[in-house]
Formats: C-alpha cells, sequence, structure tokens
C-alpha cells in the first residue's frame, strides 16, 4: 500500500501498475492488488501449490482461481486482446513466427 501511495503521489492516475506474489501468499497479494485498481501475474514460476498441501496440476489452474477471486471481488478479467492492449503488445498475427 505504501509502493502504490508513492506512486500516486508521483504520478497521479498516469499509470499502470501490476503485482505478483510469490509463494504462499501469491493469491492474497493478487487480490489485494486488483481490489486496489492493479493488474495480477500468477503462475507456477512463482507458485507451486493451488491450496494448502495440494500441488498446483497447471498454470490454467492458478488462473482459474485468481479469475474467481476477481469476479468474487466484483471485478471483471480482461481479455486476450484486451490484456494486448494494456500491455501494447502485438497480436500473434503480427510476429514474424
Amino acid at each position: 500500500m505504501h509502493m502504490k501511495r508513492t506512486a500516486d503521489r508521483l504520478f497521479g492516475d498516469n499509470y499502470r501498475w501490476s503485482v505478483l506474489g510469490a509463494g504462499k501468499n501469491q493469491m492474497p497479494i493478487a487480490a489485494m492488488s486488483a481490489a486496489m485498481g492493479g493488474h495480477i501475474r500468477v503462475g507456477l514460476e512463482d507458485l507451486l501449490w493451488i491450496g494448502p498441501g495440494q500441488l498446483a496440476k497447471t498454470n490454467a489452474e492458478q488462473v482459474t482461481r485468481a479469475r474467481q477471486i476477481i469476479e468474487a471481488l466484483g471485478l471483471e478479467v480482461a481479455s486476450p486482446d484486451e490484456a494486448r492492449e494494456i500491455l501494447a503488445l502485438k497480436g500473434p498475427d503480427q510476429v514474424a513466427f
């Protein structure tokens, strides 16, 4: 919260921010970020567990859990196209792969 207040003071409302929580606090930190208007990132590279004593099988399982949290807060998850726009990324049709 201190970092968010500092960024608000320095940048006003002209910035985007996100957090990632490594370890057992991944989902609580994601929930706090979403509730405060930030973006989140989750995945197996930051946490191998989906719950106490339960290994996550896939990144998709963690994304599903994060989506449930976001929607329970009354918020909406960005679509892939919206996420690309937010992050100023090219779509798959605009790369030479």
